[in-house]
C-alpha cells in the first residue's frame, strides 16, 4: 500500500489525515538552529550532507507523514544566470530584470550541471526516510518573477506590476521561460527521487483575477500539466489567493494547498470539489495557548473530511514556535 501522503494526495479516503508542515526544517528547531550556526544559507542549500540532515530533523522528532527538500525557491533564479545574494533583510537580486532587453541574461539551465546538490540531496534522502515520503518543490512561475524582477521581496509589486502593463509581452516571455526551467528543475527532482512536488506561489494573491487569468495561470497550468504527466502529486499553494479559488482550481493540480483565510471545506467547494486539498491552520495559532491549538486542528479536521485531506499549516511555521505546541498539533491531528 501506498503511503498516508500520497494515497490523500491522490484524493482517496484515509483512515485520519496526513501531516506535514511548510517550513518544518527551519529556526524553531534547536537541532537546526546548531547546523545552521556553522554555515551560510547557501552553504546549507549547496552542501547535500547538511540539507539533508536538517530535511530529517522534524521527520526524526515529529514523525511527520512526508519530508520536503530543504532548499530555496530562488536556486533556480541563481542557475538561469542571475545573481542572487542571502542577507538578513532576506533574498536580494543586485541586477534586476526591468525590461525586454533585460531577457537576454537568463536561459534554461540544466539541472545536473547547475544544481546538481538538489538531486544529490534527494538521493541522500530517499535512502534515509525509508517508508516517509519526499517532496521536491520550487516557486511558481508567477512568485519566482516577482523575484527576477523586483530584486527582493516586496510590498506593492510595483516593478513587476509595471512590467505587465507596460510590456505585456516580455513580462509574458519571463514567464514562459521560467516556467520552462522550472519543469526541467522539478523534473530532475522527481527522476532523482522525489515522490511528490510542490509548487510555492507565495505572492499570488497580489493579483487581480484579471491579471492572474492573463498572466499567472497560463505558464503555471502549462507546467502543471507536464509534471502530473510523470504521475507523481503535484500540489499548488496559491498563498493569499482565497478570493479567487474558482479560477486557481483552472491550473490542474492534484492537490490544492489553501492559507488560513478561508475554511478548508469552503475552499475545497470554492474550487469544483476538489478531489485534495491541504491546510490550513493559522501558523499564529502556534503562538497561543496550547487548548486552542487542538480546538483548531481537530476543526480542520473535521472539516477537511477523510477523502483527500492533507493537514498543513496556511504558510510556513514561524521561527519563534515552541516546539511544545507542534507537539500537541501533531497529537491533535492523530487523535481527531
Amino acid at each position: 500500500m501506498e503511503p498516508l501522503f500520497i494515497r490523500a494526495c491522490r484524493g482517496e479516503t484515509t483512515e485520519r489525515a496526513p501531516l506535514w508542515l511548510m517550513r518544518q526544517a527551519g529556526r524553531y528547531l534547536p537541532e537546526y538552529r546548531e547546523v545552521r550556526a556553522g554555515v551560510s544559507f547557501l552553504e546549507l542549500c549547496k552542501t547535500p550532507k547538511l540539507a539533508a540532515e536538517v530535511t530529517l530533523q522534524p521527520i526524526r522528532r515529529f514523525g511527520f507523514d512526508a519530508a520536503i527538500l530543504f532548499s530555496d525557491l530562488l536556486v533556480p533564479l541563481e542557475a538561469m544566470g542571475l545573481e542572487v545574494e542571502f542577507t538578513e533583510q532576506g533574498p536580494r537580486l543586485p541586477a534586476p530584470l526591468r525590461g525586454a532587453a533585460d531577457l537576454a541574461r537568463v536561459n534554461r539551465f540544466d539541472p545536473a550541471a547547475r544544481t546538481g546538490f538538489v538531486l544529490e540531496s534527494i538521493q541522500l534522502l530517499r535512502r534515509e526516510l525509508g517508508d516517509t515520503p519526499l517532496i521536491g518543490f520550487a516557486g511558481a512561475p508567477f512568485t519566482v518573477a516577482t523575484y527576477a524582477i523586483e530584486g527582493k521581496t516586496a510590498k506593492n509589486f510595483t516593478e513587476t506590476k509595471k512590467l505587465f502593463y507596460r510590456d505585456p509581452d516580455a513580462a509574458r516571455r519571463l514567464l514562459a521561460l521560467i516556467a520552462e526551467a522550472t519543469r526541467d528543475y522539478l523534473l530532475a527532482q522527481i527522476r532523482a527521487g522525489a515522490q511528490a512536488v510542490q509548487l510555492f506561489d507565495s505572492w499570488v494573491g497580489v493579483l487581480s483575477a484579471e491579471d492572474f487569468e492573463t498572466y499567472a495561470l497560463p505558464p503555471t497550468a502549462a507546467l502543471v500539466a507536464e509534471l502530473r504527466a510523470t504521475g507523481v502529486p503535484v500540489i499548488y499553494f496559491g498563498n493569499g489567493a482565497a478570493s479567487i479559488l474558482d479560477r486557481v482550481a483552472r491550473v490542474g493540480a492534484t492537490v490544492y494547498g489553501v492559507d488560513w483565510r478561508v475554511p478548508i471545506d469552503e475552499a475545497r467547494a470554492k474550487l469544483g470539489n476538489a478531489a485534495a486539498v491541504q491546510g490550513n491552520l493559522d501558523p499564529s495559532t502556534l503562538l497561543g495557548p496550547i487548548a486552542e491549538v487542538e480546538r483548531r486542528a481537530r476543526d480542520i479536521v473535521r472539516r477537511g473530511g477523510k477523502r483527500g485531506h492533507v493537514f498543513n499549516l496556511g504558510h510556513g511555521i514561524y521561527p519563534e514556535t515552541p516546539i511544545e505546541a507542534v507537539e500537541a498539533l501533531v497529537a491533535a491531528v492523530r487523535g481527531a
